[in-house]
């Protein structure tokens, strides 16, 4: 079950006030990913009453914009037992489900290899990730960081819980 995350809006009034225009749970929610703000190319309306939350459709950001949102990764071995195809299969099909089958350029390391136009700002919050790449990994543990630029990889829980993730994802002007 994904973990609810309580989101915050701010907003300006007509007289320049400031206030709150969201205080509750996000709850859009595209497969595993908790989606929180997203912002278009140019400038910014701080004063639309819109929740962008809402708004988002798909794994990457709109071309020129940025994407705020929240992931829950479960560990592998639930699936580890199915057969490699049937693995294959499921990570196809968690990508459509994101609207992102686009991105899986080169699948050969791990099933759930994706390369973005994006620059991504993720930081683990909670469990243990390992980030796979084309020639090496890394474990990260609660509060680190990884700045993931334009490279294919896929994010792979080895461990025992779930995995929370916070991410910013910047695109380069190219995707969307």
């Amino acid at each position: 079950m994904l973990h609810q995350v309580r989101r915050i809006v701010t907003t300006n009034d007509a007289n320049g006030k400031s206030g709150v225009m969201i205080d509750a749970a996000a709850d859009n929610i595209i497969t595993v990913l908790t989606e929180l703000w997203i912002t278009g190319a140019g400038r910014v309306n701080h004063t639309d009453g819109i929740d962008h939350g809402a708004l988002s459709t798909q794994l990457e950001p709109p071309k020129g914009g940025t994407l705020f949102r929240y992931f829950q990764i479960a560990p592998e071995s639930a699936t580890a037992h199915l057969p490699l195809a049937e693995r294959e299969q499921l990570a196809r099909d968690w990508f459509a489900g994101m609207n992102g089958g686009h991105l899986q350029p080169d699948t050969s390391r791990h099933p759930a290899m994706h390369q973005s136009s994006t620059t991504d700002y993720i930081i683990l919050l909670s469990g243990e990730i390992t980030l796979v790449l084309d020639k090496e990994e890394r474990t990260l543990k609660p509060f680190d960081v990884v700045v993931q630029r334009g490279t294919n990889h896929a994010w792979v829980n080895r461990g025992t819980q779930d995995a929370l993730l916070m991410a910013v994802l910047v695109d380069d002007g190219t995707g969307g």
